[in-house]
């Protein structure tokens, strides 16, 4: 089997932690067995950049031979028409949901992102979301597979809190938070999360610890040297930090987002917070921050090794590649 993967986040030399999720995909898919060639592309609001792209896709399908193209985010699979192949195309989140902006509301450029990707859901052979949550955005009566994001469990594991703390040079006597994104990015709502913590300073020595343009391959040190993992996001798809911290046996204290709360359900040690209050996010640190019974997340998510998932995704390329050549 080769495919072709259009996607709009890869790594670069200057972002290196730039969309591991789908990096461990394509590594994943590799190891299955199948050939994938990729082109990567920043739109970045730049028509320039969506022709660039498009030139090296129609280079690629002129000089190959593929069985399909995988578009990782809707507007990926622009790149992809007029299809000469089939199509399978995995929506990830603000490409559904939309772009918010530096004053927190949804951009108008956003809304023309979601129009886009519904129509490219329309083209599509098979659409993939990585949570239930993102369906409700699709076209009615659209089939579509639900398959998150995986986990490497050979890179997030446990380990000791003691020794991460001293690799990082981080305090031993301290409370640390570990914040679920980056802060330059809206949607994350750093400040949220950084006032729900500001108000733990009465009954804690706590401390919000951020990651910030570290490799994919340093954060589950990051992980075992913090007490928790804190979610402020204003919407998600299916965000693998979670799935990674439960890998490494921290726990959680979340907004209700994405498949968070069907993630967490009847994970002891984790709060889901029912509202967004900072209040109400401090009062969930508090209660994660105050057990003393030892956690283990990593026994709720073997499903989403990154390997059993990709068997998933694999399967979909199969279905698409016999009805093809049945029609």
């Amino acid at each position: 089997m080769h495919i072709l993967v259009i996607t709009s986040e890869w790594p670069t030399e200057q972002h290196p932690e730039w969309a591991p999720f789908i990096v461990q995909q394509v590594q994943s898919l590799c190891r299955a067995g199948v050939h994938v060639d990729v082109v990567p592309f920043r739109g970045a609001k730049n028509l320039v950049n969506y022709l660039q792209a498009y030139r090296r896709v129609r280079r690629c399908l002129r000089h190959n031979s593929y069985d399909l193209i995988h578009a990782q985010f809707g507007q990926s699979g622009l790149l992809a028409l007029p299809k000469l192949l089939p199509l399978v195309v995995t929506f990830r989140g603000s490409d559904l949901e939309g772009i918010i902006g530096a004053k927190g509301q949804y951009t108008y450029r956003g809304y023309i992102l979601r129009y886009l990707s519904k129509w490219i859901a329309f083209l599509a052979d098979e659409i993939i979301v990585v949570s239930e949550s993102l369906a409700k955005y699709l076209p009615q009566q659209l089939p579509y597979h639900v398959i998150p994001g995986g986990v490497d469990f050979n890179l997030f594991k446990p380990s000791s809190k003691e020794k991460a703390r001293k690799v990082l040079k981080l305090p031993q006597d301290q409370s640390l938070i570990l914040f679920g994104g980056r802060p330059e990015i809206p949607r994350k709502r750093y400040t949220l999360a950084r006032q729900a913590v500001d108000q733990l300073a009465s009954w804690y020595h706590a401390d919000l610890v951020v990651l910030q343009n570290i490799p994919h391959h340093v954060v589950p040190i990051y992980m075992n040297a913090c007490d928790v993992l804190l979610l402020t996001s204003l919407h998600e798809g299916s965000p693998n930090m979670v799935k990674e911290a439960l890998a490494c046996n921290l726990p959680v204290v979340s907004v209700n987002v994405g498949d968070v709360q069907a993630r967490l359900a009847g994970v002891p040690g984790c709060i889901v917070c029912h509202d967004d209050c900072p209040h109400t996010i401090a009062a969930g640190l508090t209660e994660v921050l105050n057990q003393k019974v030892s956690f283990n997340g990593r026994d709720f998510i073997k499903e989403l090794d990154e390997d059993i998932v990709t068997n998933r995704v694999i399967r979909v390329y199969r279905h698409i590649m016999q009805q093809h050549r049945s029609s």
